[in-house]
């Protein structure tokens, strides 16, 4: 596996190494050794699926306090934009995020460490997402951000009138308004 850093310490695009051939493809999708290796340092304790079709834009959202997740995401079928955004308190790069196009052609993982807000937009006919978490999910502790908000700028790669949000994602605060309740 190949583990690219990115420009916000903690976040870190996964490359496997695949073995195809005529009868399909095999590749590692998780080693813990080999992540540790390379100083993710994570006990998974739940595994999510979703599937949803173009347009769609999933975030932004984490788990507040001692509820907080990593995560480990990839792309099953289809083609998805995933972006994660910092929102570690005192972290010189509050605010900003990085994306990464994640698909079943390219096999990539994202790391996504506890702190940083977590988002997709769906750039194929479907896509079926799935991630790893090391903590379980808790109602109570749910967080959300626009994923339009105007200073984390995001380019989601799709028309807006393409776009397809959930009511509950239409209804999230700006970060700028909701900053200091993000403790991490």
């Amino acid at each position: 596996m190949n583990f690219l850093k990115t420009n916000i310490d903690g976040l870190v695009i996964i490359e496997p190494n695949v073995f195809a051939d005529a009868r399909g493809y095999f590749f590692e999708s998780y080693n813990k050794a080999e992540f540790e290796k390379n100083g993710i340092m994570c006990d998974f304790v739940q595994d999510n699926q979703s599937k949803s079709c173009y347009g769609v834009v999933r975030g932004l959202h984490c788990q507040l306090g001692e509820h907080a997740q990593a995560k480990l995401v990839r792309v099953l079928q289809g083609k998805v934009l995933d972006v994660a955004v910092d929102v570690r308190k005192g972290s010189p790069t509050f605010g900003k995020y990085v994306s990464v196009e994640l698909s079943e052609e390219n096999q990539r993982q994202f790391f996504i460490p506890r702190g940083f807000l977590h988002g997709f937009s769906v750039l194929s006919e479907t896509a079926v997402f799935a991630y790893k978490c090391d903590n379980l999910y808790c109602k109570s502790a749910e967080f959300g951000i626009r994923y339009d908000d105007k200073d984390i700028n995001i380019d989601w790669k799709l028309p807006k009138d393409k776009i397809i949000i959930s009511e509950k994602d239409s209804l999230a605060a700006n970060l700028r308004d909701v900053k200091d309740k993000v403790i991490f």
